[in-house]
């Protein structure tokens, strides 16, 4: 039992390490090219704690080791395998681009600052979770605090904007 808890300390402490300061063994498997991404610190960590602390259980409820290390094993590929797929998912994730003018059209926004019939106002807009603030122009004057449509782009800065229909009663 004490091999297997050591074991699964070891990798607790592999798998921290590669969260705080990244992975260890990078670029080490490069040469084996199907292999490269399969064999990351915290995958190796996962499946290492995982059989260490899944054979310690096995052998605490009294298996004998022909039985715990087969059980070891299976923690260790299920918690290796979940490793892999976290890491996977998250490095291979997609990430928004850089939020321009064009990602505001049509979106709902609102008044900052009062636009006058001839000029420009302020309007701020959120777009994917960032808030922009555009120079804004319209048709007629609308009050700070109003909800607006931008329905164009005049420039990177500056867009035109409408004013939400109210409810129909």
């Amino acid at each position: 039992m004490t091999t297997f808890l050591v074991l699964g300390l070891v990798g607790l402490m592999l798998l921290t390490v590669s969260l705080v300061i990244g992975d260890l063994f990078d670029g080490l498997f490069e040469s084996l090219e199907a292999l490269g991404d399969t064999f990351s610190s915290a995958v190796i960590g996962g499946f290492v704690s995982a059989f260490g602390f899944g054979g310690a259980t096995a052998d605490a409820f009294g298996l004998p080791l022909l039985v715990s290390l087969p059980i070891a094993t299976g923690c260790g590929l299920l918690f290796g395998w979940f490793a892999w797929w976290l890491t996977r998912l998250l490095r291979d994730g997609s990430s928004d681009g850089t939020v321009n003018s064009e990602d505001s059209i049509g979106r709902s926004g609102r008044v900052v600052t009062a636009i006058p019939a001839d000029g420009f106002g302020v309007v701020r807009v959120v777009i994917g979770g960032h808030t922009k603030q555009f120079n804004a122009r319209a048709a007629q004057p609308i009050e700070p605090g109003t909800e607006v449509h931008v329905t164009s782009i005049l420039s990177p800065t500056a867009v035109t904007v409408a004013p939400v229909w109210g409810e129909l009663h």
